[in-house]
């Protein structure tokens, strides 16, 4: 049972998250009852759910491609670490105007199969990392660069004011 688990959930990795995949394969690998906890998005439910899911990253990421890094299953769980890249050239109300920008991520998914098909999943995957690459976080020291650079602005506009005045002007 754990290989034909391993083979579904593969398929969803291909197909849904792939920008070569089909997201009309999520009927045939999606339960009807399907739930998946995702901390930038929260929950998100059933078949119609998983494909509008998948969508809006493969709209953001137009040459979305995730990659299988490590597989494990036991019993109805399959266990996935994977790599997802792409270019960041969609607009989409998710990530906002397009930027340009390659991303590249890894994260781990726990899926629980039943009856051939996916009924829930639990992913982490960095976010924050993927945020920062696409330029709509700074990164960790770029805001105290950016706040010291305003600060001499600000000093130096200060004194030039201040030469301003002694200087008569």
């Amino acid at each position: 049972m754990s290989e034909e688990n391993k083979a579904v959930v593969r398929r969803e990795m291909e197909e849904l998250f792939n920008h070569t995949g089909n997201l009309d394969a999520a009927d045939e690998i999606i339960a009807s009852d399907y739930v998946s906890y995702e901390p930038t998005s929260g929950e998100t439910r059933g078949i119609e759910g998983a494909k509008q899911f998948a969508s809006t990253y493969r709209e953001a990421f137009p040459d979305l491609e995730n990659t299988i890094e490590d597989m494990v299953a036991e019993g109805d769980r399959v266990v996935v670490r994977f790599r997802a890249r792409g270019t960041h050239d969609g607009d989409t109300e998710a990530f906002g105007p397009a930027t340009g920008k390659r991303m590249e991520i890894t994260g781990i998914t726990i899926k629980r199969v039943s009856d051939g098909k996916i009924v829930e999943a639990w992913t982490n995957f960095d976010a924050l990392g993927m945020m920062q690459q696409l330029g709509l976080i700074p990164e960790v020291g770029q805001e105290e660069a950016r706040a010291a650079e305003g600060e001499q602005e600000e000093e130096k506009g200060l004194m030039d004011k201040a030469k301003d005045k002694l200087m008569g002007q």
